[in-house]
């Protein structure tokens, strides 16, 4: 790592080897190209976090959505966004997700920390190969839990390069055993513990979000405003992340570039809105979902 981190200008970098340039989308192309993403989450009374993070990843280009949720109540059909597929999380996590065959994992928008939701994490963290992102409530439960950490440090050794955690700074604080004050106190130095202890890609959230891993020095994005600190936009992130990540394992963008994008598109289109009038204050996830759309459309 870097003695500080550099700024986060990957939208910039748009020349035809750009790692953005790789989302462009050729002719023939179809929705396999664009990856199969399954996201676990939503138990009851958060079902709304996953369906954020299914409407990010839905909007932001994924090929197939596919939101295993928590809830029964809740695990219906959308009539609002018809496609998303959103299927009762069943009691058999490691069967689904190899019938599945996921291109790319996300799990923890409004987890919760029953013992289903222990056993879809330890799932996911056993699935082989395929980028994981792992946010929220799953960042809470791998806190409390010598195993579950053991076991994101083990798939981390099998398979570099290949998980990324997205901790706001209380969830970071949970991770490190301190406080969120101490977290911004020293964001950077944060960052490089998280790294360490997790062997993981982190995104640590916040104003100037950082980004590090074990093989990549730390970046920081300056765009973003207060408008984003709402309830329901860090799932927004882990979706768009997804959906990058899932059109990257076609398209020869890895995880840390999936994501570093994903992280200044969210940011930018925020600041976006703020310069239409919309926002800062009531600004909406599901507005920025929309306009990172159109500004990544238009970037490519």
């Amino acid at each position: 790592m870097t003695l500080a981190p550099s700024k986060l200008d990957i939208l910039q970098a748009l020349s035809p080897l750009g790692p953005l340039m790789c989302l462009k989308r050729e002719p023939a192309e179809h929705k396999g190209h664009a990856g199969k993403a399954v996201l676990i989450g939503g138990a009851p009374g958060m079902a709304g976090a996953l369906l954020l993070a299914g409407n990010a990843c839905l909007h932001l280009g994924a090929g197939w959505t596919i939101l295993e949720m928590l809830d029964p109540a809740s695990a219906r059909a959308d009539s609002n966004q018809p496609e998303l597929m959103i299927r009762l999380a069943n009691n058999e996590p490691s069967e689904v997700l190899n019938q599945n065959q996921p291109d790319v994992i996300a799990i923890g928008p409004g987890l919760g920390n029953s013992a289903l939701a222990i056993k879809w994490l330890k799932a996911c963290l056993a699935y082989p190969k395929v980028p994981l992102i792992i946010d929220a409530d799953a960042l809470n439960l791998i806190a409390d839990s010598t195993e579950l950490l053991s076991a994101l440090q083990l798939r981390n050794q099998q398979f570099p390069g290949q998980s990324i955690l997205t901790p706001h700074p209380g969830e970071a604080a949970q991770l490190l055993k301190s406080s969120s004050a101490e977290i911004q106190g020293d964001r950077f130095s944060s960052l490089h513990q998280l790294v360490q202890l997790t062997q993981s890609m982190v995104v640590l959230k916040g104003q100037h979000t950082l980004i590090a891993g074990p093989q990549h020095s730390a970046v920081q994005c300056e765009a973003g405003n207060p408008g984003m600190g709402t309830g329901g936009m860090g799932d927004v992130l882990t979706g768009s992340i997804t959906a990058i990540a899932a059109q990257g394992v076609h398209h020869h963008l890895n995880l840390w570039d999936s994501s570093c994008i994903a992280v200044q598109l969210h940011a930018c289109a925020a600041d976006s809105l703020v310069q239409k009038g919309v926002g800062p204050i009531g600004l909406t996830p599901s507005e920025v979902i929309i306009e990172m759309r159109s500004l990544l459309n238009k970037l490519l």
